[in-house]
């Protein structure tokens, strides 16, 4: 598909292998910089994410070239999916339109009936995505607990325990992450290996940023993820089970990951959540500040 674009006479397309990974995250970050005034990625973040066994890196992407310079990307990740990036000095040339046609038609080559993908509110991609048509599916924030603050402190229940994960803890861990976002999340479910692909083997992974807590019985209940990003401790990823919440885990579990992050260098803490999961409130209610504001806009194919 990639030779059919209609790019400027400059440009040139192919799909993308693992070895593009730096030039894609500097597409990103370049965007995101401009949009937001922040980078909120990492290169071990789209390594992570291309590395899961069921992804084929060059059947789901496409890169824009100037000659040997990738400067536009965008990918089909399946569930009705999908990303992109123009690097800001090549944008009014068209290159996002294409871009979007292309998600489509791989979209719909594989059975989607929609094809959506996150884009900060008001920025040149939220108002390309509105004038193709393209509506809002859910909101998202990126929220930030200041430098200096902290979450008020949750005692865990009477017999749990909170803990790093280990290797015999990771399926439980998966399931207990799986079942929680499945609960609201439009994707099929995660294979195991490649929760472990994008978790345990992402680029820079340490034991302490996976970590769960167990109940009386010792099962695992509560599950987070929380990677250091610069100055910032970042939990990718927080769930409780169904049946244990209300009794203060994930709030305990919360307290622990900024914690734990400051106890490895961070200043301060953040998260993402989005309209799915009603959880904006919670997390001001700690003290918590949005400081972006991101829509998923979608298309029917």
């Amino acid at each position: 598909m990639s030779e059919l674009l209609e790019l400027p006479a400059d440009l040139t397309a192919r799909p993308l292998v693992m070895t593009d990974a730096r030039a894609v995250f500097e597409v990103m970050a370049a965007q995101e910089l401009h949009d937001t005034g922040e980078v909120s990625l990492e290169e071990a973040d789209i390594v992570g994410d291309w590395q899961r066994p069921s992804y084929d890196v060059s059947a789901g992407t496409v890169g824009v070239f100037v000659a040997d310079r990738l400067v536009a990307y965008a990918e089909y990740m399946g569930s009705a999916r999908g990303d992109a990036a123009v690097h800001p000095e090549h944008r009014g040339r068209g290159i996002g339109t294409v871009l979007a046609g292309w998600m489509q038609e791989r979209a719909r080559a594989a059975g989607e009936s929609v094809i959506g993908m996150p884009v900060p509110v008001g920025s040149d991609g939220d108002r390309l995505l509105e004038a193709l048509g393209y509506h809002v599916r859910w909101n998202s924030w990126v929220l930030q607990l200041p430098e200096g603050a902290t979450v008020p402190h949750r005692e865990l229940p009477a017999g749990y325990t909170l803990r790093e994960a280990t290797t015999v803890d990771h399926e439980a861990c998966w399931t207990v992450l799986e079942d929680a976002f499945l609960e609201w999340s439009e994707r099929d479910r995660e294979p195991f290996d490649d929760f472990v692909a994008r978790t345990i083997k992402r680029p820079g992974f340490e034991p302490w940023n996976l970590r769960l807590v167990t109940d009386p019985a010792g099962d695992v209940v509560g599950v987070t993820v929380v990677y250091p990003f610069g100055t910032e401790g970042y939990v990718d990823r927080i769930a409780t089970r169904r049946d244990q919440r209300g009794k203060g885990v994930a709030q305990a579990m919360l307290v622990d990951a900024f914690a734990t992050a400051r106890a490895h260098g961070a200043l301060t803490s953040g998260l993402n959540t989005d309209s799915r999961t009603g959880a904006l409130g919670l997390y001001e209610k700690v003290g918590m500040r949005v400081t972006q504001h991101w829509v998923n806009r979608a298309i029917g194919l």
